[in-house]
């Protein structure tokens, strides 16, 4: 087996959080005795990623999911354990480490508001020092997959979200980074630019063979994009594992859609009726009972179509948190 990208060994941060009652008296007794609590954002995780995974990093708002990335990128040095990426110790900020990851987010802006893109790209040419021909190459390509020839050449501020967080990637890309830390690169953007941001990924990942570590709160960037996810809930790792297990470990049932000629035959003695419109319906089965309620439903009614599927991925997530609750 290949040695692993990143290598994350009971990775642990610990915030100290100065608290207070409200007040003035409570402020001034503050000044001289100050009060904290620790915060425990990410609890002795450890995970690998080999060469061009793409693996998703899910959980909800204060999971962990940034601490751990922002550590992974240097940018957070961590109260104990390990993490090595590509080698090196992020926290070291070591400039071959830098010259080889990127961490793009969704709600941060690296680019220079009242210039155009073009000219911020010229400067992070001349950051990681890139030979003119090797950017330029790297620069069209990347222009090119995302289709943002003409936004290049605006200033940032006159970009729309979308056409923004494009030429942020581009900029995040030009040094043609090994490792991508991508944290909710499609929040905020309408469902066809959220697309093509996700091929855009799918894209680079296999010209490059770039190992990326993705957050988002879109299921649909997570099933285009990761045959393989972390769940993380409360700074723990809750799963680790094929996308396609996640549903057979923590889903307790499976959906049968039905279509029937009579649209008014009674269906709730065959489970839950989650929908019903006309004569098409959609039942909740438990797991071990799918079998046997749709070889009834075919044997005891006329049924035009009839489909077995999982639960949506983001149903199944939510399971996930409500038995670590």
């Amino acid at each position: 087996m290949s040695e692993s990208v990143v290598h994350v060994s009971e990775l642990t941060k610990v915030f100290k959080v100065p608290e207070r009652e409200p007040g003035l008296r409570a402020a001034a007794k503050a000044l001289i005795r100050r009060q904290t609590r620790e915060v425990h954002a990410v609890e002795a995780i450890s995970f690998d990623i080999e060469p061009g995974e793409v693996v998703g990093f899910l959980g909800p708002n204060g999971a962990g999911k940034t601490t751990t990335l922002k550590m992974l990128a240097g940018l957070l040095y961590p109260t104990s354990g390990e993490a090595r990426v590509l080698g090196h110790v992020p926290s070291r900020r070591e400039k071959d480490y830098l010259r080889r990851m990127t961490m793009v987010m969704g709600n941060r802006n690296q680019l220079q508001w009242d210039i155009p893109a073009l000219d911020s790209f010229e400067l992070n040419r001349a950051i990681y020092r890139l030979r003119r021909d090797d950017y330029l190459a790297m620069r069209d390509e990347l222009v090119e997959l995302l289709d943002v020839g003409d936004l290049v050449r605006k200033p940032v501020r006159n970009l729309s979200l979308g056409e923004r967080m494009k030429v942020e990637i581009v900029g995040s890309l030009l040094h043609r980074p090994m490792v991508l830390f991508l944290d909710e690169p499609t929040i905020g953007l309408d469902v066809t630019m959220q697309k093509r941001i996700r091929t855009f990924v799918a894209e680079y990942n296999e010209r490059h063979g770039a190992t990326v570590l993705l957050t988002s709160h879109y299921m649909a960037d997570v099933e285009a994009l990761c045959k393989r996810v972390i769940v993380i809930h409360h700074g723990q790792i809750l799963f680790d594992g094929a996308l396609s297990h996640l549903a057979n470990e923590f889903a307790a049932y499976k959906t049968i859609g039905v279509l029937l000629e009579d649209g008014n035959v009674e269906l709730d003695g065959y489970g839950e009726v989650i929908s019903r419109d006309g004569d098409r319906a959609i039942l909740r089965i438990p797991k071990a009972e799918t079998s046997r309620v749709a070889a009834r439903l075919l044997s005891e009614h006329q049924v035009l179509d009839l489909t077995i599927e999982e639960p949506p991925i983001e149903d199944v997530i939510e399971m996930v948190f409500a038995q670590s609750r």
